[in-house]
């Protein structure tokens, strides 16, 4: 249970009326307290589903916020269309959300999707709740990157909105423009490298086709953010960075809820086949 109500309350009240002040302060912010607790269980009870009572708020928070935040970006153009919905319920998919989890995942969409959603206070407690851990946010961040680019394309309207999501969690705007550059980067090389298949498998093996050994060179140096003109030391310092930031065990000890440790682990896999065909490449 939160307990800034009391703290506060005391706080004022001693500083009003002495004593009495004292305990009538820690009484009001007692009673605040629970209102919180039960306001937050109504926006988005994800707290329910997790047995860890210590990670409990942070990881609540975390759900609460990344599908309320997909719901204000698809909603940022007026409308949310089929095809974004669709994107949000693969993500739900793709993080094993079912029942009611998945329940409380679209909840926070529907709420975020309302104009007067209180994005950047919301964002604000969810950074706070990360203790401004900067790898758990950039996680946060390239997920609704990824999110918001899954249904072919991105508006003006939205990208505003993850400028204003990338600004409440502590990141530049030529950070944001980065990871949106490298996640573009990722997803041609994931393409061109015949990730996938299936039903799609005809439109892969065309792009595969005019997507050349050259292109896929320069994507890779993208995914780590290097350049061409860096030594060997240089890449091979860049991919130790990006490995840390992403690697899944660090993220879980930190707090990344493990439903979505495994979009960390498409991000791992990425920069490993990036590193890899750089070093053949280079020979070292």
């Amino acid at each position: 249970m939160p307990y800034w109500g009391k703290i506060v309350g005391a706080i004022i009240g001693m500083a009003i009326f002495k004593l009495p002040g004292l305990i009538l302060g820690l009484i009001v912010g007692h009673m605040f307290d629970i209102n919180y607790a039960r306001d937050f269980s109504r926006q988005g009870g994800f707290a329910r589903f997790f047995s860890n009572k210590e990670s409990i708020q942070r990881q609540a928070v975390f759900f609460h916020a990344l599908f309320s935040s997909l719901g204000h970006i698809c909603k940022a153009d007026g409308h949310v269309t089929p095809a974004e919905i669709k994107v949000a319920s693969k993500l739900m998919d793709d993080m094993r959300l079912s029942g009611e989890l998945k329940k409380e995942a679209q909840q926070a969409f529907r709420e975020g999707k309302a104009r007067d959603f209180p994005l950047q206070d919301m964002l604000q407690t969810f950074r706070q709740q990360a203790h401004g851990r900067r790898d758990i946010l950039q996680v946060f961040l390239e997920i609704l990157i990824a999110a918001a680019f899954a249904d072919g394309k991105v508006t003006q309207a939205e990208v505003n909105v993850l400028s204003k999501v990338a600004a409440s969690l502590g990141f530049s705007q030529a950070d944001l423009q980065f990871l949106i550059a490298t996640f573009e980067a990722g997803q041609r090389f994931r393409q061109g490298a015949g990730f996938g298949g299936g039903a799609n498998r005809g439109r892969q093996e065309q792009y595969q086709h005019a997507y050349s050994s050259q292109n896929a060179l320069k994507d890779a140096y993208k995914i780590l953010g290097a350049s061409e003109s860096d030594d060997d030391k240089s890449i091979k310092r860049a991919y130790k960075k990006l490995m840390a930031q992403h690697h899944p065990d660090k993220l879980a000890a930190k707090g990344l809820p493990e439903q979505a440790i495994e979009m960390a682990n498409q991000r791992t896999q990425e920069i490993q086949s990036a590193y890899e065909l750089i070093k053949e490449k280079r020979g070292f």
